[in-house]
């Protein structure tokens, strides 16, 4: 605060002591609003964690609360090597039998004809190279490095281009088709002018890879039987021959039977229902410890809160009550119930034999768009957090009293600038005075001692 104001030797006080005495006590109100103020910061932050806790918990009940997708189907293969499976929920468990009699493959035609180098010996002086029904014009002398470019360059060009040494000094055009199956081979008309690079031609009707020879790999379908069906596809994924599987192809053996067996999947979905219970008991482990920290008098704590405690009450009775409409209607029939301190329990065995049981009636248990268990949560869950909810206008409360309370600060902290100003203008004019008095008072001591001195 500057150097202290002192009665300059008269009585040595600090009136910068006294100044700092008194604007302490006077900032007591501004104090208590500045403690108002932190404490209401610390109730929204609890309500944010509150938000981030419901949050999960509606990730967790989304997962249960689609018919579409709560059930789940996994897939498996006798032999991976041969082909790979996965199962969505449009699944229906059964058993297949499948033989991969060939590959989807990709053509690939190399040029019979080769360069030196990649990038220094001009293959071709202009003119164009046809691909499918794509010309690629080259419009002036080009390396078979720049040639191969120019192909990749046509987004239209149903092959791409690459290059291969195929002995020291060696350098050949290799074109491949983008995508596998017979209706995505291609055909080259070689119409550079100066050309060096030629393509095998076995029929002699200036067009290759028409016919067999004139390619390194021929395009093919993928061929298979499933159940002794024969199916064909342009891919070597497949996601229509089985219904909700999808095949990947890796390697064809006419000879060897894949069994691949479609089963429904119960620990995926109790693995779904365990992540909602861990995410309920969270958020009820959260509102016991803000109920311990509102009767400790913790700032923030809002364990007497109504919403909270409403909050509470609303999802246990939504989990307790009757729901869908066949043959299970509380979930409690099918493991899912509470300990005596509020907490949820899953007995995975008790969902299994549900499942076997009834797998229908967990879903409109669960799922049922206007009965279901999860449903309802969901439903709850909005009611707290969408926009004009519980928690979004408890927020919005406290921020706007936070606001309030810093317009006090700020009012209250300008009254007492003002106030400090004054009283140090006070106190630097009282200790002026101070100082004339005590600079009068040495000078009648010196005339006195004077006078004393020539014995008057």
């Amino acid at each position: 605060m500057g150097s202290p104001i002192t009665f300059s030797g008269f009585n040595q006080i600090d009136f910068n002591v006294v100044l700092n005495a008194i604007m302490q006590q006077e900032s007591a109100p501004l104090q208590a609003l500045q403690a108002r103020q932190s404490q209401l910061r610390a109730t929204d932050s609890t309500y944010g964690q509150l938000v981030t806790k419901l949050d999960s918990l509606r990730t967790a009940s989304d997962a249960l609360s689609d018919s579409s997708t709560l059930t789940t189907y996994a897939a498996t293969s006798t032999d991976t090597a041969a082909l790979t499976v996965s199962a969505s929920s449009d699944a229906t468990a059964g058993r297949y039998e499948v033989t991969v009699n060939e590959l989807a493959r990709a053509q690939v035609t190399v040029s019979n004809s080769f360069s030196p180098d990649t990038d220094t010996t001009i293959v071709a002086s202009g003119g164009s190279l046809t691909i499918g029904t794509e010309a690629i014009t080259i419009a002036g002398p080009v390396t078979l490095k720049a040639l191969a470019a120019a192909i990749n360059a046509d987004a239209n060009s149903p092959a791409s281009a690459s290059i291969v040494a195929t002995e020291p000094g060696k350098y050949r055009l290799v074109l491949t088709s983008k995508n596998t199956g017979e209706a995505n081979a291609f055909t080259i008309a070689n119409q550079l002018t100066a050309g060096t690079i030629t393509f095998a031609d076995a029929d002699g009707n200036n067009v290759s890879g028409d016919s067999a020879s004139d390619n390194a790999v021929n395009a093919t379908n993928a061929s298979l039987l499933i159940n002794n069906i024969a199916v064909t596809s342009t891919t070597n994924t497949l996601t229509d021959a089985i219904p909700g599987v999808t095949l990947t192809l890796q390697q064809k053996d006419p000879a060897k039977t894949v069994v691949v067996s479609v089963t429904r999947d119960d620990e995926a979905l109790a693995d779904r229902v365990a992540t909602f219970v861990e995410s309920f008991n969270d958020l009820v482990k959260f509102a016991d410890a803000q109920a311990s920290a509102s009767n400790n008098g913790t700032d923030g704590a809002i364990g007497r809160d109504s919403v909270l405690r409403g909050l509470r009450g609303a999802l246990r009775n939504a989990l307790l009550g009757a729901h869908g409409s066949a043959t299970f209607t509380r979930l409690a029939e099918v493991g899912l119930g509470f300990t005596r301190t509020g907490e949820l329990t899953l007995d995975r065995s008790a969902l299994t034999s549900a499942l076997d049981s009834d797998p229908a009636a967990i879903q409109s248990l669960f799922a049922d768009p206007s009965t279901g268990a999860f449903t309802a949560v969901n439903s709850l869950i909005d009611d707290y957090t969408d926009a004009g909810g519980f928690l979004p206008d408890a927020r919005t409360r406290l921020s706007d009293e936070i606001a309030r309370v810093g317009r006090q600060m700020d009012d209250m902290s300008a009254r007492l600038a003002v106030r400090r100003a004054a009283l140090q203008q006070e106190f630097t004019a009282a200790d002026e005075a101070m100082a004339r008095l005590n600079s009068q008072k040495s000078s009648l001591s010196s005339i006195s001692s004077d006078l004393f001195s020539s014995n008057f």
